[in-house]
């Protein structure tokens, strides 16, 4: 391993705050059907297809202006509605390229690495406020 490649194996994982860990407990299980897989003090680990991300205690704000975690799904139509049966409310959109239509938007041109020509994506905010994404590829 070399200087330069010192991150490209490594794992990432997302850190979400959340000014009250119980509600947002509830809120992962109630809404999006996550159970941690751990919990330490002041925070909780999940587990996602390989992939984990922490809800954390925190007495900081969350930005929440920008997308803090995405889910990538393969029908993303299904899980809009199925998150909106459990609840969840989703972000209307609408700024210079990226306008929603009953919650979702079509990017064009994202992730051409994967071959796509674009994604469809939905937002919305947990319930600590950390805005949060789902995705699906456009092939």
């Amino acid at each position: 391993m070399t200087d330069a490649d010192v991150l490209s194996r490594a794992r990432v994982a997302t850190r979400l705050p959340a000014g009250d860990l119980e509600r947002a407990r509830r809120f992962y299980a109630e809404k999006l059907g996550l159970n941690p897989a751990d919990e330490r003090p002041g925070g909780l680990l999940y587990r996602c297809a390989g992939a984990e991300f922490v809800v954390f205690r925190s007495t900081g704000s969350s930005p929440g202006t920008f997308t803090q975690m995405a889910f990538e799904v393969d029908d993303l139509a299904a899980a809009v509605t199925e998150l909106r049966r459990r609840g969840v409310v989703f972000e209307d959109v609408d700024v210079p390229g990226l306008r929603t239509r009953d919650g979702i938007a079509e990017v064009e041109g994202n992730y051409p690495s994967k071959g796509a020509r674009g994604e469809r994506g939905a937002w919305f905010r947990d319930s600590e406020g950390n805005l949060l994404g789902i995705g699906q590829p456009v092939f």
